[in-house]
């Protein structure tokens, strides 16, 4: 490695290296998982099942959404079209701002009523989210908060410290 190469082109080297197969499997999952939850909470506003309040209004939709796409597009990156560096670039300059604001704008707004959360799945299995109350959900959702800021604090530095991190594996590998 050069003394010449900044924190973005080591970020990079490392970025382009190929995933692992139990990292990709794991994208391929939350990708699954995200566009299931947006088909459930989109059967919840068609549906008028009740969970959503009217509060629930256009930005409250694009904050909703908005989380699960910036998921799925993450994980898409990174599992399926092996695109660590992009991923990377997308959670850095913006990706998990954007999940912490809308989480917090929901969090705010709270356009939700977790009484009828579970009434989009078939009753032999509502008993699984049916614990999930409304104060049970903020708490879930400033957890999630608090995840997403500090991740937005590590993924700049992640790339700094990838170069450290590639050395010694080189140097074992030597």
């Amino acid at each position: 490695m050069k003394e010449t190469d900044n924190w973005f082109n080591r970020g990079r080297v490392a970025a382009e290296e190929k995933l692992p197969l139990n990292e990709r499997v794991f994208g391929i999952f939350i990708v699954i998982f995200s566009v299931l939850m947006i088909l459930f909470f989109w059967g919840h506003q068609t549906q008028s099942t009740g969970f959503f309040t009217s509060k629930f209004g256009i930005i409250e939709i694009i904050m909703l959404y908005g989380f699960w796409v910036f998921w799925i597009t993450t994980a898409s990156l990174e599992s399926l079209l092996n695109q660590r560096l992009l991923s990377r670039i997308f959670d850095t300059f913006g990706g998990v701002i954007f999940a912490a604001i809308a989480i917090a704008w929901n969090l705010v707004v709270f356009p939700f009523n977790f009484a009828y959360f579970a009434n989009m799945l078939p009753k032999s299995i509502r008993f699984l989210v049916q614990w999930i109350s409304n104060d049970v959900a903020w708490v879930i959702m400033v957890v999630l908060i608090i995840l997403h800021l500090l991740a937005a604090i590590y993924c700049p530095f992640g790339y700094k410290f990838v170069d450290k991190k590639l050395f010694k594996r080189k140097k074992i590998s030597d």
